[in-house]
């Protein structure tokens, strides 16, 4: 969700630009730095900006001179009282002294300038021309972010098969210990029977309920698969996917979790491991997705 954007241009004396940048976050956030005078446009950038982004910080900013020459639509006015009484006041203190009417006109309050008041015609003119730079600066920021996604689309992929062998991986023993898992729950049951006094045929069914539910780790890792290929369609998809893949992370850790509980083995207890660094690093990556 990085980039950076900039337009500029100018219309009848005034020349602007604007400069948009954006950083990563999991909402969207937009902060808007525009001169006095033209607050007006703070709503509509907003706007804007909304339509085109659901995640990021981003940081707008307009920059506004005037180009008019010097006095052009300006009225001067000469403060006479004010300046007679400098003079006075400078013969007083030397009289052979030459004033220097360029230094007195200088002090404040001497010269007066009064500014023509703009025509509002023209005025809304300039602020739709600033609202379409405004609209050029969004889309070279959308297309920096677009090629940053393309990037990332990349990386995503890669964790996504890191993340799928290792599951396989863990299937794999899982096929592998069906042996091991008989013999275990022999041993288990061997307790059971040992109790004194004897437990209940509704108790020993419930036990051995509970032992298969404990050993059996087959539906979290089919949710896994189902859950990885959700992810691979959503990262195709061209509507914003940000937050759908927070959810996927979720589910990920959740089953992942799962599994780290229910093995009793040390091998799958190490690719449930691994699939939990794998899914916070999918995970980590994911917040930079719009």
């Amino acid at each position: 969700m990085t980039g950076f954007g900039r337009a500029e241009s100018e219309h009848d004396g005034w020349s602007w630009s604007w400069e948009i940048k954006s950083v990563n976050n999991k909402a969207f956030d937009i902060r808007v730095r525009i001169p006095s005078g033209y607050e007006l446009l703070e709503p509509r950038v907003r706007r804007e900006a909304q339509g085109r982004f659901k995640r990021g910080a981003l940081y707008a900013v307009l920059s506004i001179v005037e180009t008019k020459p010097f006095g052009a639509g300006s009225n001067f006015q000469i403060n006479r009282t004010l300046l007679h009484e400098l003079v006075e006041i400078v013969h007083e203190y030397d009289g052979r002294e030459v004033v220097n009417i360029e230094s007195l006109l200088n002090v404040r309050g001497v010269v007066e300038k009064f500014e023509d008041p703009e025509d509002e015609t023209e005025k809304g003119q300039r602020l739709a021309q600033i609202m379409q730079s405004f609209e050029t600066a969004l889309n070279s920021l959308q297309e920096d972010r677009t090629a940053e996604g393309e990037k990332l689309k990349k990386i995503l992929r890669r964790q996504l098969k890191d993340l799928s062998d290792c599951i396989e991986a863990a299937v794999f023993v899982v096929d592998q210990r069906g042996e091991k898992k008989t013999e275990r729950v022999k041993a288990q049951l061997a307790e059971i029977l040992k109790a004194k006094p004897p437990i209940s045929e509704d108790r020993l069914l419930q036990e051995l309920a509970v032992m298969a539910i404990k050993a059996d780790i087959t539906e979290e890792l089919d949710r896994l698969r189902a859950h990885l290929i959700s992810a691979r369609e959503i990262i195709d998809d061209t509507k914003p996917k940000g937050r759908r893949l927070d959810f996927l992370c979720q589910e990920f850790n959740r089953e992942a979790n799962t599994i780290c509980a229910k093995s009793n083995d040390i091998e799958l207890t190490k690719h449930g491991l691994q699939m939990k660094a794998l899914i916070e690093q999918f995970r980590e990556q994911v917040q930079n997705v719009e």
